[in-house]
């Protein structure tokens, strides 16, 4: 998986995508959903394991996730409500915002 973290005045910004969703773009309905490497991917983003990225997201104010593997990663860690995740053309994304 690819993980990117940012910090920003509203905390820790965590993108976290499966390799094969950079620079993909699908599309269902009125939904758009755009894996760029300037979100996703770039020098800032590192390949990550399952630990990384659950430690990752556990310190994410919030998160973007992308990708069956990456998605799944979140919901078995409970992370991410499973009934919450959007499946858009075929492919699952979830958002993350701790208050």
């Amino acid at each position: 998986m690819l993980l990117r973290e940012r910090q920003t005045p509203e905390g820790l910004l965590v993108s976290v995508c499966d390799p094969e969703c950079l620079g993909e773009t699908y599309t269902e309905g009125d939904i758009s959903l755009e894996v760029t490497e300037a979100f996703y991917g770039g020098d800032e983003a590192a390949e990550a394991d399952e630990a990384t990225v659950v430690d990752s997201l556990t310190r994410a104010s919030v998160a973007n996730i992308v990708g069956e593997r990456a998605v799944s990663v979140a919901v078995e860690a409970g992370i991410v409500d499973e009934e919450r995740v959007l499946d858009v053309d075929g492919t699952l994304h979830a958002q993350l915002l701790w208050m």
